[in-house]
């Protein structure tokens, strides 16, 4: 049970520093990325990636517009050693890319790295060793001048090593491991040593890594504005920042560094990565985008990306997973589709993106909007009026939103599961007759007199319920002329209350849609729907389509459901 935290539990002590500037801090600009999905992601795998899944993402990397990648661990084993060799024998690194490699800060395993890069012609050596107290006095047993001791043997070896390789552009990568969990003034004089052994003034990357993740942002921005004072400004030193997501606050500890003075970021696509995994890069850069602010990297066809990280690495990306999860974007609320639906309408080409509930365009990632809205039993009129205009072209009438609604609502009761748009474009099609056979056939229709005293005459045939009728009608218009001779052959009352029409499509095959509703017996209102190339018959077949909606329902039906238009507003 979780009864006493606080004796078995410590809070971290707070960094104290007084004047930070962070918190007032804007990011204008894209940091340095480093993906290393191939060292720190492949290492967290269950099945690490063979050699053609470690291809195919080095490709993907460098299809985003990644510069640096960490290609592997090449010590580790031959498979990585083998793969860094291809890259450099096969000449697949891009003149612009540099790879880099890691290496634990011991002798031999030093030498193999340095030894796998032999041939490239950029390369950034990664050495490490952990400097926290619970590290240093429990798992190695070392003092802090030992420890010290050992950073400067191993980066002078790398010196003199890559010293006797000059067709190499070398930088040196140091990272005082377990950093967020250490003394400042020890990590600070580790990288001093370092800088020492490596030579002052030479380009050395500081990476400042969230081991264990261990407290708030907050305090890993303190530290990090503690260290970019120390050594931001130093002539070719790059303050980079490798968080991890115990906490689950990795990206949030990432933007706060960049806010506290770091240059460059760690971290793998999706966040995969030991225990609760890596920073998610693709998380930090759509964040800088969505603020106007150019990330650098290519994410705009997300969903192939998202196919191949899960192909290399063997897990789902989870579907809640922030811009790239399958229902991100998708909203089932009533409400939050009311608001979408009415913000798209409003929304013309060239505006400032401001859509609720979508904080970016799905359409920036190669997403359609077809999964924008998608209906359950939670949805509204608005998301299926939505889904219907955004597929099908149907700008239905808010009263018929609200009618259709709840026939949707009685079949989400029935079946209890999501509809897609095809789902209610057949409901819809079943509901209001579509593909009846009923109707005028044959239509004549003349106007006489003129002016306020003018009547149509409309006469044709009509088929109704598998038999053909003669018809004549007059009224105020062919509308009101075919309502009262369809009225006679059926025996019902017909008054149209309101009409609605517009185009579907364009061109030779554009047609008009019709959306009459109607009060038939001065009992029951309700909508009719017609569709046809000729306005005229798309309205008449709207009043059909009514009509046929009544005469289908059974006595019980129509008093065991409510008119829809009551609960109209």
């Amino acid at each position: 049970m979780l009864k006493q935290p606080a004796t078995k539990y410590r809070p971290f002590a707070p960094i104290g520093l007084q004047d930070r500037t962070w918190p007032d801090a804007v990011l204008t600009e894209a940091p340095i990325w480093l993906s290393t999905d191939l060292r720190d992601g492949n290492q967290a795998l269950v099945e690490p990636m063979d050699a053609a899944r470690k291809l195919r993402m080095f490709e993907l990397l460098l299809s985003i517009g990644f510069k640096q990648i960490e290609v592997g661990f090449p010590a580790a084993s031959q498979i990585e050693y083998d793969f860094l060799r291809k890259l450099i024998d096969e000449k697949r690194i891009p003149d612009d890319v540099t790879i880099q490699v890691m290496t634990p800060a011991r002798e031999e395993l030093i030498a193999r790295t340095i030894e796998a890069l032999r041939g490239a012609p950029r390369a950034i050596v990664h050495v490490y060793n952990a400097v926290a107290p619970a590290w240093r006095e429990v798992v190695f047993g070392m003092t802090v001048p030992q420890v010290m001791e050992l950073v400067a043997r191993s980066v002078t070896q790398v010196r003199r090593l890559t010293d006797a390789a000059p067709q190499t552009v070398w930088t040196l990568q140091y990272s005082p491991e377990t950093f967020s969990l250490t003394e400042l003034e020890v990590s600070a004089q580790a990288c001093e040593t370092a800088i020492a052994a490596w030579g002052e003034g030479r380009p050395i990357i500081l990476n400042l890594p969230t081991t264990v993740e261990n407290a708030t942002p907050n305090v890993f921005a303190d530290q990090i504005e503690w260290m970019s004072r120390r050594f931001g400004q130093r002539p070719g030193v790059v303050l980079s920042v490798h968080p991890h997501n115990d906490r689950g606050t990795g990206t949030a500890a990432a933007e706060l560094a960049l806010m506290a003075g770091a240059h460059r970021v760690e971290g793998c696509l999706f966040g995969n990565g030991e225990r609760t995994g890596n920073l998610d890069i693709v998380n930090v850069a759509l964040n800088l985008y969505t603020q106007g602010v150019s990330p650098g990297l290519d994410f705009s066809n997300i969903d192939e990306i998202r196919a191949t990280v899960e192909h290399c690495n063997q897990l789902p990306v989870h579907p809640r997973h922030p811009y790239v999860g399958d229902l991100v974007y998708t909203s089932f609320s009533g409400s939050h589709q009311d608001a979408i639906r009415k913000a798209f309408a409003a929304h013309e080409a060239g505006d400032i993106w401001e859509i609720p509930y979508l904080p970016i365009d799905p359409k920036d990632l190669g997403r359609s909007y077809e999964a924008v809205i998608r209906v359950n039993s939670q949805s509204g009129k608005g998301g299926m009026a939505y889904l219907l205009e955004s597929e099908y072209g149907l700008a239905l009438p808010r009263r018929l939103q609200i009618e259709f609604s709840q026939i949707v609502q009685r079949v989400m009761d029935v079946q209890g599961k999501e509809l897609s748009a095809s789902d209610l474009w057949q409901i819809f099609r079943d509901e209001y007759r579509l593909d009846t056979e009923d109707g005028l056939q044959h239509r004549v229709q003349e106007v006489q007199g003129s002016g306020i005293d003018a009547v149509t005459v409309l006469h044709g045939e009509l088929r109704w319920r598998g038999e053909a009728h003669a018809i004549r009608g007059r009224g105020t218009g062919p509308i009101d002329a075919f309502s009262r001779a369809l009225g006679e052959v059926c025996g019902h009352a017909i008054r149209v209350v309101d009409y609605h029409q517009h185009a579907m499509g364009a061109g030779a095959d554009a047609r008009s849609v019709a959306y009459v509703e109607m009060r038939v017996d001065d009992s029951r209102t309700l909508f009719g729907v017609g569709v046809d190339a000729d306005t005229t018959a798309a309205a008449l077949a709207a009043v059909v389509s009514g009509l046929a909606r009544v005469a289908d329902r059974s006595p019980e039906q129509a008093q065991s459901q409510p008119e829809p238009v009551a609960v109209a507003a």
